[in-house]
């Protein structure tokens, strides 16, 4: 159905001429293909070829008057590298390798992660809504990327791909999944985002329990960012609402000097939900910070960063830091190369596992190519 469904709607888009033009409809989508070698102590070395959130989809506005528009978003991830075969194959991420073991594409890991796996290269949702736009700034409703999340992609200068900080370690697992408890993509959200005031912003989320769930957790998170004379400092908070260590809040921001020069960073503190996410048990503590820098000289840029993930209650330690050099071959199309490293400190079944290896070092050197539309 899902291989069916996304040509007929660019069809659609494409002969519709004249509903394009009053409905102010784009196409817009992003390819990020990679050639992966990874090293992992205790684990399985090898080399892929990956599509790091490929994605396609359609946004637009349509003006209803006196300063205020109807907004909407579609936005679908897939993968160009695998064909759709409609049905369950191994994945593997990060070393560990995925297989099935029965219906549904249910499926186990060499390690002791557990996770549900359809064909990889399935066409997926990614962030999809509607809203309304005006001078009090913009509410939207549907599946939204959190404020949490989308503060951290802004001081990511590799976000989506292969090498980003929230697949390596240096950024926690809020910025990423999707669902209602947390995650980096809220479903049955309701999203709202100030104007800016000479750089000073805000914005919160109210996410509803889903409709099979009557346990009342409305989860909510809000955070407020200034930017300005290359200036960006933020300050978040989000909690699922069960009434237990639930809860994460960061500083962060970036520094841009003379445009070619940046630092970056933030750090994370753990209420109980970071823990929550990456042990599936309660507890507190799993702080994660990174400090990073970038310098830009002409088309090329060399990004560096180095972070630590503390284990508070239930997780344990690990340093991560990686080394990435990009060269822009035109305003859309980018190639980039580099290296990260994550070392972690036990052997307890934790984040390590989901990021790394249990113990020992996970190391990961990428080619890629990036384009955007």
């Amino acid at each position: 159905m899902t291989r069916k469904m996304l040509p007929a709607m660019i069809g659609a888009i494409l002969v519709s001429g004249v509903s394009i033009a009053h409905a102010d409809v784009q196409v817009f989508g992003h390819i990020d293909t990679s050639i992966d070698a990874t090293d992992q102590d205790g684990g399985t070395d090898d080399q892929t070829l990956n599509c790091t959130t490929c994605s396609i989809g359609f946004k637009g506005s349509e003006d209803l008057g006196n300063g205020l528009k109807a907004i909407f978003k579609l936005d679908f991830q897939y993968d160009i590298t695998q064909r759709n075969t409609g049905k369950a194959k191994a994945k593997k991420k990060g070393g560990f390798v995925t297989t099935p073991t029965g219906a549904g594409g249910v499926a186990t890991t060499t390690g002791t992660v557990v996770t549900s796996v359809k064909d990889t290269s399935s066409i997926t949702d990614r962030d999809q809504w509607l809203g309304l736009a005006g001078n009090f700034g913009q509410v939207r409703v549907g599946t939204i990327s959190t404020v949490y999340k989308s503060h951290g992609a802004m001081i990511d200068p590799i976000y989506r791909t292969a090498l980003q900080l929230r697949d390596r370690g240096l950024q926690s697992n809020m910025h990423t999944g999707a669902g209602s408890n947390g995650q980096g993509r809220a479903e049955n959200t309701i999203r709202y985002d100030s104007p800016s005031w000479n750089g000073l912003k805000v914005g919160a989320t109210f996410t509803l329990s889903p409709d099979n769930k009557n346990d009342g957790d409305n989860g909510y998170g809000g955070g407020i960012s200034y930017e300005n004379a290359g200036v960006l400092v933020f300050a978040d908070y989000i909690t699922n609402n069960t009434g237990r260590d639930d809860d994460a809040y960061k500083i962060g921001g970036k520094y841009t000097l003379n445009n070619n020069i940046a630092f970056m960073g933030q750090y994370e503190f753990d209420g109980g939900l970071i823990t929550s996410k990456a042990a599936g048990t309660t507890g507190d503590g799993a702080d994660t910070w990174f400090l990073g820098g970038s310098f830009t000289l002409g088309n090329n840029m060399l990004f560096a960063s180095y972070g630590r993930a503390d284990g508070g209650d239930r997780l344990s330690d690990y340093n991560a830091f990686n080394l990435v050099g990009t060269h822009s071959m035109s305003k859309r199309t980018k190639i980039y190369a580099g290296y990260s490293n994550i070392d972690c400190d036990d052997q307890d079944t934790n984040v390590c596992s989901k990021v790394g290896p249990k113990a020992g070092e996970d190391e990961q050197i990428s080619f890629g190519m990036k384009h955007i539309f």
